[in-house]
Formats: structure tokens, C-alpha cells, sequence
């Protein structure tokens, strides 16, 4: 699942990718392409927090791309 957020700002991508978190299986793994810097740092923390690997982060011209699995056995949404 691709969850496009280029051009939005704190906090939309990350409603956006809970949103697509709380729709796929566990195990499922979502890409998030971003453009807001904070989103890093959300991104990890939100991680973090509910349970999910956040399998690779990357950032290329002013696109950072993460690559998160889903894990709904650990933490509650």
C-alpha cells in the first residue's frame, strides 16, 4: 500500500498513515513518500509507539520515503 503525502504538513501525513494502517493486515507493509521534514521524526515515534518495524528510511531530493510493516499484535491503536 502507497500512501502519497508530498506537499502536506505535520500532522497530515501521519493521519494519513494511520489511517492506512488501521485498513491493512498484519504484516502488511505501507510506503509513505513525504516532503515535511517533521515527518521523520513522527514517523519514528509513531513507530515506536504503537509497534510497527519501520523497515527503511530514506530521503532523496526533498522526498523522504519510509518503508513501515504492520505489527497490530503488539500495542492497541
Amino acid at each position: 500500500m502507497k500512501v502519497q503525502a508530498e506537499g502536506l504538513i505535520c500532522p497530515e501525513p501521519i493521519m494519513m498513515l494511520h489511517k492506512a494502517v488501521q485498513e491493512a493486515k498484519n504484516g502488511e507493509k505501507i510506503e509513505l513518500y513525504a516532503t515535511d521534514p517533521s515527518t521523520e521524526r513522527d514517523v519514528i515515534k509513531f513507530c515506536k509507539f504503537l509497534g510497527h518495524n519501520l523497515l527503511k528510511k530514506t530521503k532523496e531530493a526533498d522526498i523522504f520515503y519510509f518503508l513501515v510493516q504492520i505489527n497490530k499484535g503488539k500495542k492497541n491503536e
